[in-house]
């Protein structure tokens, strides 16, 4: 099998997380991010080959795969948090969002699904759990996401029986983007509470499933949304 696991928001929480479980296994890993002072140290630190490209730009990919032109699996983790009453909301937030979370995910995969096919590879994407649960001002980003889960099944019955197509819905992740919501201790106490196991996320709780699901290990699954949430969208 050649290529490389490419990881998609390298410098995030569960992207990071992500790179250093691989890379600890021996793993050939490229990592993707906008912000090379962020992830240049990441990639030095697990000797690993990596590009500054950002997906909100047209023609992202071509930086991509000039620099990594295969592929045995793709985790794309790039996500944001768009919260607003939907009257407040305009089309150009949900095409944003669109574009950050699905659009670019699409054609992530598309530069990659040759090589993908040739290494019966895995294709890891994310959601989050506010498509299943009804959270106020989520309108934008839940709407992305539902598409993002959409996209995850439809394409896992595509590719089948050559890509594997897999998709993780966390809930609230410490990372930058939440950060906003969390800095506040008694917002980050009650959010923490609303989850059955009574704490947030870390990167590396999804992390750890995104390294199964993109790996042989999960050789038989596929058309798959994984919850890793703390028990919120089925228990609370």
């Amino acid at each position: 099998m050649s290529g490389k696991y490419i990881i998609f928001g390298a410098t995030g929480s569960i992207g990071s997380s992500l790179a250093e479980k691989l890379a600890n296994d021996k793993a050939e890993i490229h990592l993707v991010a906008r912000n090379e002072d962020e992830v240049k140290p990441i990639a030095e630190k697990l000797g690993c080959t990596f590009t500054v490209a950002d997906v909100l730009q047209d023609g992202f990919m071509e930086k991509v795969k000039s620099d990594v032109p295969e592929a045995k699996g793709i985790a794309y983790c790039i996500g944001s948090i768009d919260l607003k009453p939907v009257r407040m909301t305009k089309e150009e937030d949900f095409n944003k969002c669109m574009k950050l979370n699905l659009y670019s995910a699409v054609e992530a995969i598309k530069g990659f699904q040759d090589s993908l096919r040739k290494n019966k590879g895995s294709i890891v994407l994310f959601s989050t759990a506010a498509v299943h649960r009804g959270f106020t001002n989520h309108s934008i980003i839940a709407s992305a996401k539902a598409a993002v889960e959409g996209l995850a099944i439809s394409l896992a019955a595509e590719f089948a029986p050559n890509i594997r197509v897999n998709c993780i819905a966390p809930s609230l992740t410490k990372s930058k983007i939440a950060q906003p919501m969390l800095k506040n201790s008694a917002i980050a106490d009650g959010i923490a509470k609303a989850h059955p196991l009574k704490r947030i996320g870390e990167g590396q709780d999804s992390a750890s499933l995104a390294k199964f699901l993109i790996s042989e290990d999960s050789s038989w699954i596929t058309g798959q949304v994984i919850a890793v949430d703390g028990g919120r969208s089925r228990l609370a």
